[in-house]
């Protein structure tokens, strides 16, 4: 069994970001000469989290605006270090893992038709991302 790992770094500026990685995915499985097994897509950050969602069509805006109402950026939060409202990007990976696992088929990623693998970033005060790819065959 073939293991490959490895990192991308994701700019993701001052502002809440939805950021489709699903062309990185496909890159690092062509890369590294992946045919069947699992991809581990891992934010190791503990204010980001991996979505797997349609985007476009506003699905990307709907996410953050979904998180911004059951997590508001307010100052009622306990962890209050950073801009006002970031211990609620404490909270996000409980709701969005910082990690997801995708099945690979003939060097692909077995998605849904409108499936897309996604960074949320909802940390404001953090605009570098790393992400790490891992394959196993």
């Amino acid at each position: 069994m073939a293991f490959h790992t490895t990192t991308i770094d994701v700019h993701t500026g001052r502002r809440e970001v939805v950021r489709d990685l699903t062309g990185e995915c496909a890159a690092f499985l062509t890369e590294c000469g992946a045919r069947e097994g699992l991809l581990n897509v891992f934010v190791p950050h503990a204010t980001a989290g991996i979505a797997v969602i349609e985007t476009g069509a506003g699905s990307d805006e709907d996410l953050l605006d979904a998180l911004g109402d059951l997590l508001p950026r307010a100052d009622r939060w306990r962890h209050q270090h950073g801009s006002t409202g970031h211990g609620r990007d404490h909270v996000l990976p409980a709701f969005l893992a910082p990690h997801a696992t995708l099945p690979v088929i003939s060097g692909r990623l077995a998605l849904g038709t409108w499936q897309s693998v996604l960074l949320v970033d909802t940390n404001r005060d953090n605009p570098d991302r790393t992400v790490r790819l891992s394959f196993q065959g």
